[in-house]
């Protein structure tokens, strides 16, 4: 599932998996679709 959050005056959609945030819904559910459910690389 997608999680919407809004910070600073801008909507973020939040990958609940792995915690990935996106500014657009249609590619954090592209995203959700085929995560590993694990970090980010960049967290790494």
């Amino acid at each position: 599932m997608v999680a919407k959050t809004d910070r600073d005056g801008v909507t973020w959609y939040k990958c609940e998996g792995c915690g990935m945030m996106f500014d657009d819904e249609s590619d954090a559910r592209q995203h959700e679709e085929n995560c590993d459910q694990e970090d980010p690389s960049y967290i790494q």
